[in-house]
């Protein structure tokens, strides 16, 4: 389970941005914020960079 979703709502940012970002599709990063699919590591650490926060800090416990 991540927090992609949180992280982005705390910044402000939208999810349009950080797929262009990362150069991803809208639908793979909704997909990533409503946890139906999860990144993959090479992924968070480029969403975690973009986003200004630790890698930690975009997963959440179970």
């Amino acid at each position: 389970m991540n927090r992609i979703k949180e992280v982005l709502k705390e910044k402000g940012i939208s999810q349009t941005w950080l797929a262009k970002k990362l150069d991803k599709s809208y639908n793979t990063i909704n997909e990533y914020s409503r946890n139906v699919r999860q990144p993959s590591l090479e992924d968070l650490y480029r969403i975690a960079k973009i986003l200004d926060v630790n890698a930690k800090d975009l997963l959440k416990e179970e």
